[in-house]
Formats: C-alpha cells, structure tokens, sequence
C-alpha cells in the first residue's frame, strides 16, 4: 500500500522558514522522482520542485528558486522541502507526489502518488 505522510507545515511570519518532511511509504521509493506541489484556495495545483531518484537533480518553479530546497534520503524514504524567506504568495496546502517517470516533470498530472498535504500560512 503506497503511502505519502506530509509534516511540517504551520503558521509563519513573512520572511521565515519552515522545512516540510514526506515520510513515504512506497515499492522501490529510490526509483522514483518525488516532488512538492502546492495548492491554494481557488487555484490550480502548481509544482513546486522536484528531485531526481539519484538525488542529484533537482528542478524548482521559478517562485521558488532561490529560496526552496528539495531534497531526499533513499535509506530512510523521506523527501524534505527547506522553505526560506516565505511570502505570503506561498500560503498553500503543499502535497509529496511521487512519479514513475524517469525525469522530473512540472505538471502535477505527471504524479502519480500523493500525499494528504500539509498546509502553509504565511501572514504579513
């Protein structure tokens, strides 16, 4: 039974950081590329970045170069999302996703597991 488990996400001032954490419970977790895709109130799910299997590529939105960092630990099935500077823009609920395919796409229909989401307040 495949399994995405988001944490981390709360209420923050305009500036701060948050790191969110995906405890994955997923077949051959090191195989497939992991992402976070953010949604929020009245819009269209957006990617937000998006890690390589091997952990060494990696790709952002252009919102979020700069100031997000994905990254994963194979042996312990988790994938993090390091969130600095916040604005209030990011306030989301952000999803884990996971993909079978062999390269990180931006398009949220590319995923194919997900997680419950975890929300993201940012307040000015």
């Amino acid at each position: 039974q495949v399994q995405l488990v988001e944490s981390g996400g709360g209420l923050v001032q305009a500036g701060g950081s948050l790191r969110l954490s995906c405890a994955a419970s997923i077949p051959r977790f090191e195989s497939l590329v992991m992402g976070w895709v953010r949604q929020a109130p009245g819009k269209e799910r957006e990617f937000v970045a998006g890690v390589h299997w091997t952990g060494r590529r990696t790709d952002y939105a252009d919102s979020a170069k700069g100031r997000f960092t994905i990254s994963r630990d194979n042996r312990a099935n988790m994938v993090y999302l390091r969130m600095n500077n916040l604005r209030p823009e990011d306030t989301a609920v952000y999803y884990c996703a996971a993909s079978r395919a062999t390269v990180i796409s931006s398009a949220a229909v590319n995923y194919d597991y997900w997680g419950q989401g975890t929300q993201v307040t940012v307040f000015s």
